[in-house]
């Protein structure tokens, strides 16, 4: 890697049929108009949040990008647009979702865009993916890494679950 280039975590969702096919080969022909992966997660399934009732697939993958963070987000947007992403109601169904959720240059604010992302910490569709092909990557802001937060989350999740009934 270049002085110049940097790295990226990009997470990728789908939950609807578009020109490539089904929501996977969506996220595999995402992938592939975003060039420079240098790794990719599996893709998993995953519950919607908010008004979808269409279950998500769901990826991530590191990029080595020359663009600055709002360049990429600007080339990420441009993507989504060309796949058929329309700004409607926010969690609705949708070929692709392409967000920003890392960057090796640490932390990132300006008009548009937050880097890490707000939420990535509280979100399992995205830290499952992403501790799978960078569990190391400590978050900037608070300093844990990928895997330290993907445990933390499933523990309050677990802890947040009502408790089962035995018959």
């Amino acid at each position: 890697m270049s002085a110049s280039t940097h790295h990226y975590v990009i997470a990728l969702g789908s939950n609807r049929r578009g020109r490539h096919g089904s929501p996977r080969q969506e996220l595999a022909a995402a992938v592939a108009a975003i060039g420079g992966a240098v790794m990719q997660s599996q893709v998993i399934e995953t519950a919607p949040l908010g008004p979808s009732r269409r279950r998500f697939v769901n990826a991530a993958i590191l990029i080595e990008s020359a663009e600055s963070p709002p360049e990429l987000l600007a080339r990420l947007k441009r993507i989504e647009r060309s796949f058929g992403r329309r700004r409607g109601r926010r969690w609705d169904a949708r070929v692709v979702d392409l967000d920003l959720i890392l960057w090796s240059g640490g932390a990132w604010s300006g008009p548009g865009l937050t880097v890490p992302h707000p939420l990535f910490r509280q979100r399992d569709f995205v830290l499952r993916p992403l501790a799978a092909i960078a569990p190391d990557w400590r978050d900037p802001l608070t300093g844990r890494t990928v895997r330290q937060l993907a445990t933390r989350l499933a523990r309050l999740t677990r802890r947040a679950s009502p408790p089962r009934c035995s018959a």
